[in-house]
């Protein structure tokens, strides 16, 4: 394999939709078992399924480059169906008595996309970093902190070089994303007192 088809096997499998569909569900399950994962599912359905969903339609019309969405001018409609996606999954989750560490994840993909949507609109900050950085902070939540830490950085690491590799990113841009997910998680579960 040559080391841009590496880059390209990274950035696709730890793409944020695939995250962002995959997470809830095997956080659900290791923190409340079999019911969580089901809570996990329909958070991942909202949250991953439909701005995966919208993005693949602008795919197949052409109106966007793919569905890592290259093109920072072509972000902003499925953003925007993220943003909406993500606010339907929040109110459900609340409203049906979903377990509080799943609350707590969705409203912190809202807060990131609170932070990474208007950056974007001026700079192409890296959604695939903050996602990714974002995942493991909650991930540490529920398997012992230091290894995931860990191992989280590296793959965190490893998806900001793939990006920057492809020439998707600078630097600066994936070290941004990346901060911002790290912070947004942080900061929401510690508002909702997990630690």
């Amino acid at each position: 394999m040559t080391v841009d088809l590496v880059a390209k096997r990274v950035t696709d499998l730890l793409a944020p939709q695939v995250l962002v569909i995959t997470m809830p569900p095997a956080v659900g399950l290791i923190a409340h078992g079999w019911s969580g994962a089901a809570w996990g599912l329909a958070a991942s359905a909202l949250c991953g399924g439909v701005p995966a969903a919208v993005i693949a339609l602008g795919v197949r019309s052409g109106r966007l480059d793919s569905h890592h969405i290259v093109d920072r001018t072509r972000r902003t409609g499925p953003l925007l169906a993220a943003v909406a996606a993500v606010l339907v999954a929040l109110v459900l989750l609340v409203a049906l008595g979903a377990p509080t560490l799943l609350v707590a994840t969705v409203t912190a993909m809202l807060v990131a996309l609170a932070v990474t949507v208007p950056v974007t609109m001026r700079w192409k900050i890296s959604f695939h970093a903050a996602v990714c950085a974002g995942t493991v902070v909650v991930l540490a939540h529920v398997l012992p902190a230091v290894p995931t830490g860990l191992a989280g950085a590296a793959v965190v690491a490893l998806v900001c070089w793939a990006r920057v590799r492809l020439a998707h990113h600078t630097w600066a841009q994936v070290v941004a994303g990346a901060l911002v997910g790290v912070a947004a998680t942080w900061a929401t579960l510690a508002a909702f007192g997990i630690r």
